[in-house]
């Protein structure tokens, strides 16, 4: 009997476990009888894959390791990157330090989990090398006393792809992760973008942020109010998670910029604005615009094109009221502006 059920969808690895698994390799190679073949760690939540080592080298008193980032099926621009981790000795009593190799950002702007100066490697990650890292001194004899280097080949390019630019963190790469897991297109490492843009833009003191849904309409948004890239947030579909977190660290003002569908699906009241998981209600939109004929259209777009600016008004107050409930009387001056396909403006409200 035939399914017509989707195939299940491949889990992947996160860079801080792909990182953690290169580390382990190479300790191997500096302290015992060399780089191994693959390698097996222990993810915080128990689980225990395996890597195969790509690439090995080894000399007096250092070693290296690369992995190939697997990200299942999970359309992440890391995937299939190698990570390289390079560990040489220390003297007794310094410590574990991380380093940026090529490939791998910088943090230069406070307000994110690491501070500025510090390579882009975020806490978790530095746990799980450092557990490694602690086990294989005790199984080896040895002081924990090590410089770590992590490197992304190509990193500085696919950086341009991620939101690190926007964040401050210059030169590359950030090592992710929290459980060491990538689980196929999942909103959560989005919405947690988001969160560290409104986190940046707090800590920089910046008075006013924007969330649009597309490139068109966040360009229009930031030539009308001259603001930064650093205020842009990536918001996409996810203007809830984008208010939800502003009602906890509220910012003084704050714009939704987004096209026609996608304003009308927040004026009645959606959450996640994208196709797949939210619709224009049309019987709704007619009884709104007091058009019988609106329930038989197929698109917002269409509607528009009937009614013009009494629709685009209509739309961005009842967005704007609808965005507010979300801040939950956050102190927050908030604003809604509908932008067109060609990026221009056709209405705001305030």
């Amino acid at each position: 009997m035939s399914s017509d059920l989707p195939p299940k969808l491949r889990r992947g690895w996160t860079t801080g476990a792909c990182a953690t698994a290169a580390v382990k390799a190479a300790l191997e190679g500096v302290w015992g009888a060399g780089v191994p073949s693959q390698v097996t760690i222990t993810l915080p939540k128990g689980e225990t894959p395996t890597f195969q080592i790509e690439e090995a080298a080894r000399d007096d008193g250092w070693a290296e390791a690369a992995i190939i980032k697997d990200a299942g099926d999970d359309p992440d621009v890391t995937h299939g990157a190698l990570i390289r981790a390079h560990v040489a000795s220390r003297q007794p009593g310094q410590g574990i330090r991380f380093l940026a190799g090529d490939g791998v950002g910088i943090v230069t702007k406070p307000g994110l989990p690491i501070p500025p100066g510090e390579p882009a490697i975020n806490p978790v990650p530095r746990q799980m090398m450092k557990g490694v890292i602690h086990e294989a001194a005790d199984a080896f004899g040895k002081s924990a006393d090590l410089d770590v280097t992590i490197s992304v080949r190509n990193g500085a390019e696919l950086a341009e792809k991620t939101w690190n630019p926007r964040l401050g963190i210059k030169g590359g790469l950030s090592i992710l992760g929290t459980t060491g897991i990538v689980r196929p297109f999942s909103c959560a490492a989005w919405i947690a973008s988001i969160h560290r843009g409104i986190d940046v833009a707090r800590a920089e003191g910046l008075a006013h942020v924007a969330g649009c849904t597309g490139a068109t309409s966040e360009r229009a948004v930031q030539a009308l109010y001259g603001l930064p890239d650093g205020a842009m947030l990536d918001m996409g579909d996810f203007v809830g998670g984008l208010l939800k977190y502003l009602a906890r660290h509220p910012i003084q003002r704050a714009t939704i910029g987004g096209g026609i569908g996608k304003l009308t699906k927040l004026a009645q009241g959606a959450r996640d604005l994208h196709s797949g998981r939210s619709q224009v209600n049309f019987e709704t939109l007619a009884i709104w615009l007091d058009d019988a004929e609106v329930k038989h259209m197929n698109t917002a777009l269409e509607a528009y094109e009937k009614h013009g600016k009494k629709m685009s008004d209509l739309i961005v107050e009842k967005a704007r009221r609808e965005a507010a409930k979300m801040l939950r009387d956050a102190d927050v001056a908030l604003d809604v502006v509908m932008i067109d396909r060609k990026g221009a403006v056709i209405a705001r409200a305030s």
